[in-house]
């Protein structure tokens, strides 16, 4: 009897490969399972299994590149081989037909244009040598990007091995399609986390550290220019261009349109390029641009405008580019932004746990009826996303009508600056900035900045209330060596203060009553003031809730390391119990609660006086507020007779709101409750659903915005 001979390892590698390949292939671009996923799943692990045992017999586009890595991956920079500009704007379609019109007067003879959706995705380079994919750069300042060549191999789109054996760089824009997008921002629990929008997604995935994790995210390309390094190559125009690229095995967007003439021009050329795409005369231009428009909507993916480019290759080349832009080609926006400022600058900040955050420094800009000079940037995270440089153009948004914020960079400086970094020293103390997963820290806790933020966070009207020490006063006291800790507040002998910026008798009095008031404050709201990154005042009372009820038990189970006493309270995981722990084991907190032990605040929820309980008419509903009020100020006073009332609160309006609290000047909350109807109950109404009476006069007129 004969017996079928065992492959060699090199066989049934080549063998599994060849046949994952047909099994995506047939997937991903045709929608048609050929083997069960179970089936596929086995394939797939035993190939894993045998690349593992010989690499070197692994091939170079192994179906195995798409599940990505586990291993930490660095994003080294590399130079651009081809032009990576920006495009000139327009707003207008009479801009775009002059456009055209300038164009073909300067040719003196005719043209063709293509038009194309204006991706709003994360702007990638694809290289190939000899048809396989060397390496995937971003756009970087235009000459140099970010290698992610890892994590774009996990994208199903992006091929590994061309259909020959070309070399050619590929301009593309990765994205995020909607409904992956709310889906994946579904099945995050926790609201911080999740993206703004898709592109920022997008962007976040293009730079995981591990491409395992990039993998998760379902990522998606469209391919728009090909640059072939034997020039002798290259096609004679641009939907030639693009034929090409969708014959190497690229996948290009459907929705192309082409313009010439006459519409049967238009057509014609596109039928004989192979191409699928609406065919249109110069003079449809205008309704053109109104049909996309109204089509935008109603597309699977975001875009935020249209792209037009003449069309034949030979006119680009005599067009040529500015440093900035290339002439052969116009981006036609939807709508002006919200706001368009230039980046001077970066300012870093030191925040009361040692957060570091940097700021935007922006040329004056009106937004939302005031004007802008400085934006949040996040974290070093979000500015790599961006590829954001000193001197770019940016656009600006005010989130939850609130903190004015960087959304995305619109122009790319001209002095070449690349990609800023944070220093490496805490700016205020010298200290070494460390790492703590997407963020950065100062670790010093002497830390001036980080001193004087947890004093004012702890004296502010939100936590223990402390009349007249704001921010301004505690650096002023914190500077005469007045208030160098929070226990510092019990303790000083403020009459000496009287004289310095801003501090008088009166204002040391109010100070002084102030802080005896304080005294009084209940246990919860003592704990939520000391500044522990995890314990706000819902994690406060979560943990009172949880038998936590005293700080000394917290002191024990901390010190004890008892991470499963705080893991086993409903909306407390094992970080956040370890951050717990950690802060609690602190000698410098365990010093400041000693302290104030000894000045007679509450530390035991037994102490506290029980508070007259409150029919809880707001069980069940979800309340935002917008505005500023004469009753309500500052405005969380509001926020907690709505949470004493069994209401919860939210920051901003969305279509599980069910009212809306809107003071004068609500701004966009209360369009967008309009919009969702979400009920709107204004100050007067509020007042009488909770059985008080309107305040006498327009108080200050002071505008508070959550």
């Amino acid at each position: 009897m004969c017996y079928p001979r065992a492959m060699s390892a090199k066989e049934e590698i080549d063998k599994l490969t060849s046949e994952l390949k047909v099994y995506q292939d047939k997937y991903y671009k045709e929608g048609v399972s050929l083997v069960s996923d179970s089936e596929y799943d086995r394939l797939s692990d035993r190939l894993a299994a045998l690349e593992k045992e010989h690499p070197d017999l692994m091939h170079p586009d192994s179906p195995t590149l798409r599940v990505g890595s586990d291993l930490t991956n660095d994003f080294p920079e590399v130079r651009h081989t081809i032009p990576v500009l920006s495009l000139d704007k327009a707003y207008s379609d009479a801009a775009v037909l002059d456009f055209f019109s300038k164009s073909i007067e300067k040719e003196g003879g005719v043209l063709s244009f293509a038009a194309e959706e204006k991706i709003d995705g994360i702007s990638m380079v694809l290289y190939y040598e000899d048809g396989l994919l060397v390496r995937a750069v971003t756009r970087g300042n235009g000459e140099i990007g970010n290698d992610v060549t890892a994590n774009i191999m996990t994208i199903r789109s992006v091929p590994l091995r061309l259909s020959e054996s070309v070399d050619i760089a590929v301009r593309g824009e990765v994205f995020i399609r909607k409904e992956d997008f709310e889906r994946l921002n579904a099945s995050e629990p926790d609201e911080s986390k999740r993206a703004a929008n898709p592109r920022n997604l997008a962007a976040g995935a293009v730079r995981r550290q591990k491409s395992s994790e990039a993998r998760l995210v379902p990522m998606d390309i469209f391919c728009y220019e090909g640059f072939w390094q034997d020039k002798g190559r290259t096609p004679s125009d641009h939907i030639a261009i693009l034929s090409e690229l969708k014959r190497l095995g690229f996948q290009i967007n459907p929705h192309l349109s082409f313009f010439a003439q006459s519409k049967a021009d238009a057509e014609k050329r596109l039928e004989e390029a192979g191409l699928d795409g609406d065919g249109y005369a110069f003079s449809e231009i205008d309704s053109y641009i109104r049909k996309k428009t109204a089509e935008r909507g109603t597309l699977p993916y975001e875009i935020d405008g249209l792209v037009f480019k003449i069309n034949e290759l030979d006119v680009r080349d005599r067009f040529g580019y500015t440093e900035h832009h290339p002439r052969w080609a116009i981006a036609y926006k939807f709508e002006s932004p919200q706001a368009e400022a230039k980046l001077l600058g970066i300012t870093v900040q030191v925040g009361r746990t040692g957060r570091i955050t940097p700021v935007a420094e922006i040329t004056p800009t009106k937004l939302g009826g005031s004007t802008i000079r400085r934006a949040t940037l996040h974290n070093q995270e979000y500015i790599n996303e961006l590829e954001l440089a000193i001197g770019d153009t940016v656009s600006i948004s005010k989130r939850g009508d609130v903190i004015p914020a960087v959304e995305a960079v619109i122009d790319k400086n001209e002095d070449g600056n690349t990609t800023y970094r944070l220093p490496p020293l805490c700016p205020c103390c010298g200290t070494t900035i460390v790492q703590v997963g997407g963020l950065q820290y100062c670790p010093n806790y002497s830390c001036p900045d980080q001193v004087r933020g947890r004093i004012s966070y702890f004296a502010s009207s939100d936590q223990m209330d402390i009349a007249t020490l704001g921010p301004k006063t505690v650096a002023v006291l914190y500077d005469a060596g007045l208030l160098r800790s929070i226990e510092d507040i019990y303790t000083a002998d403020f009459s000496s203060a009287c004289g310095l910026p801003g501090i008088g008798e009166k204002s040391i009095q109010a100070l002084e009553e102030g802080i005896r008031e304080s005294l009084g404050r209940p246990f919860a709201l003592v704990l939520s003031s000391l500044g522990v990154a995890e314990i706000g005042k819902k994690g406060a009372q979560m943990l009172i809730s949880g038998g936590f009820d005293t700080i000394d038990k917290l002191i024990e189970a901390s010190k004890e390391g008892r991470t499963e006493a705080f893991t086993s309270i409903a909306g407390i995981g094992e970080t956040i119990a370890e951050s717990i722990i950690k802060a609690f084991r602190s000698p410098e907190l365990l010093s400041t609660i000693e302290a104030l032990r000894a000045a007679g605040l509450h530390l035991d929820a037994s102490l506290d006086k029980e508070e007259e309980s409150s029919e809880q008419i707001f069980s069940g509903q979800v309340w935002c507020i917008t505005g500023s009020f004469r009753t309500f100020n500052p405005r969380s006073k509001a926020l907690k007779e709505i949470e004493k009332r069994g209401g919860r609160t939210v920051s901003s309006v969305t279509g599980k709101t069910t009212h809306l609290l809107s003071g004068e000047g609500g701004g966009s909350k209360r369009a967008e409750a309009e919009r969702l109807g979400v009920r709107i109950v204004d100050e007067d109404e509020f007042l009488s659903m909770i059985g008080q009476k309107a305040a006498e006069g327009k108080g200050d007129g002071q505008l508070l915005l959550f």
